[in-house]
């Protein structure tokens, strides 16, 4: 008969051999969330991946484990449901605690880069509220909403230049005020990220977020050449575009015919949808018969979603959709740094002063010009 003793050595055991090659662990207290469940995800570059969902124990304690290979750090973020928690940027032998409710109030101790990544996520959503509440007061964009923008801004900067060797300075690199608008949407911001890229590749070259920014700033800096050599040159001939409009066929740039014709880079995200009915309708009818025309390329890995849009919308000039997204080889070419973007193609040539974000600016780029 084998002994209780004996039970708990097995137990024990059994134990150790699940853990072995586990180096880095979490002991957490979730407060008021006895029996509840925390779910462990690993930033896999630009989506969760979940690793694990931890039992809470009566006193609201939890444990995890995980394995960390030397010199890849990974981004661990705990969720209580839907909700964020905590976030980590942990070592291959951390051992951190972390104390947090369910609603993300949390503190953490043993790891000096999660701590410096609570602080960033701290400053960047008192950032956002700040912004939230200009916009709510006054309703419109003013200067005080650029203030704001202009401080955070050159704040980051010297935060990533003051901590070139942390990779906490990656997702400031990618923070966005919103979608269409990166904090960092200068187009020289491709040198500051590939300076910051090359200190990290000296201490972190195998990483997957360093990769991630080295191929970002890639982007960036074939976007500041193409801006470069277009103030260059007054007049140059236009990188042409086939794709496939609503029925499959393929479109050609150059079989629109027009005095003016903006090349008109979008998604289909609510927000731009919007500004195809409030923005570009209204000046498309409006220039239409003097000679303007749009050619709308729509960087969307969901084809279905774009053609909806158009549908739906019942937009009335050229639309071609780029299933191959971000990806798309005339983000390079056109130096799509962010969308919605455009440019106009006047009279045959790619006019090198209109590369235009809004209605206004649109308006009377094309009273001048038809």
């Amino acid at each position: 008969m084998i002994s209780f003793k004996r039970l708990i050595l097995a137990a024990a055991f059994l134990a150790l051999l699940a853990s072995c090659g586990k180096n880095t662990r979490i002991e957490g207290n979730l407060h008021e969330g006895e029996g509840r469940e925390v779910i462990v995800k690993l930033l896999d570059v630009n989506r969760f991946q979940v690793l694990d969902t931890v039992k809470v124990g009566a006193s609201g304690n939890f444990s995890y484990a995980l394995h960390l290979d030397e010199g890849k750090p990974e981004f661990i973020y705990l969720f209580y449901g839907d909700r964020q928690i905590a976030s980590l940027l942990l070592e291959k032998g951390d051992k951190v605690k972390v104390m947090t409710d369910t609603l993300g109030v949390y503190t953490v101790e043993g790891s000096q880069e999660s701590a410096r990544l609570q602080q960033i996520e701290s400053d960047y959503n008192a950032f956002m509220r700040d912004m939230n509440q200009i916009l709510a007061r006054n309703g419109h964009i003013d200067p005080a909403l650029s203030r704001r923008y202009v401080a955070y801004y050159r704040d980051r900067v010297a935060y990533v230049v003051g901590n070139a060797h942390s990779l906490t300075t990656v997702p400031v690199l990618f923070q966005q005020v919103n979608p269409s608008l990166p904090v960092f949407s200068q187009a020289t911001d491709g040198i500051l990220m590939r300076s910051i890229c090359d200190s990290l590749k000296t201490v972190y070259p195998e990483s997957r977020y360093v990769k991630a920014l080295e191929k970002e700033a890639a982007r960036r800096l074939a976007a500041l050449d193409v801006d470069n050599r277009m103030r260059d040159a007054r007049e140059v001939g236009y990188i042409d575009i086939n794709l496939p409009g609503l029925d499959g066929k393929d479109i050609k740039l150059s079989s629109v015919e027009g005095k003016v014709t903006m090349v008109y880079f979008w998604s289909s995200t609510a927000q731009q949808k919007m500004f195809n009915l409030d923005s570009l309708l209204p000046l498309y009818e409006t220039f239409h018969g003097r000679g303007f025309e749009i050619y709308a390329v729509c960087l969307d890995d969901n084809k279905s979603s774009w053609a909806a849009a158009v549908r739906n919308q019942e937009l009335p000039w050229v639309n071609v959709c780029d299933t191959r997204g971000v990806q798309s080889p005339y983000v390079g070419s056109y130096g799509i740094g962010s969308l919605p973007m455009a440019w106009f193609i006047v009279d045959g040539t790619l006019d090198s002063e209109a590369r235009v974000r809004d209605a206004v600016s649109l308006r009377d780029y094309l009273r001048r010009k038809l």
